[in-house]
């Protein structure tokens, strides 16, 4: 697994930043985006939806690689974006646990702009 992973991370122009922990990113444009639902089980759901240009995440976890090849991502207007995308029947489940992206190193140096970092 340790070979894939440096394999991955070799193709990721040097010019590139990695995320970080507090790191806030705004889309360039409209896009197709791909979520994972979080649930009170032991499965994880998930779909797709449209992140419109102008809307923001936040790698709100801690990262263990310094340099990692993909990380999670929340929305910053969670409540918003979550009634959009996530299917109302979901939402309200009981063991609905909420919602998140997982990004790549390079979709977020290409497709976003890093706004700041807490």
């Amino acid at each position: 697994m340790d070979w894939a992973i440096e394999y991955e991370r070799s193709l990721i122009p040097a010019t590139m930043r990695f995320p970080r922990m507090g790191d806030v990113y705004e889309a360039l444009a409209d896009m197709s985006v791909d979520y994972m639902t979080a649930w009170a089980a032991p499965y994880t759901g998930g779909g797709k939806g449209v992140l419109k240009q102008g809307e923001r995440v936040v790698v709100d976890q801690k990262i263990s690689d310094p340099k990692p090849i993909g990380v999670y991502a929340k929305a910053v207007d969670y409540a918003a974006l979550e009634a959009r995308m996530v299917p109302p029947e979901e939402r309200t489940a009981p063991k609905y646990g909420g919602f998140y992206f997982s990004f790549t190193t390079v979709d977020l140096n290409t497709l976003f702009t890093l706004l700041h970092t807490y």
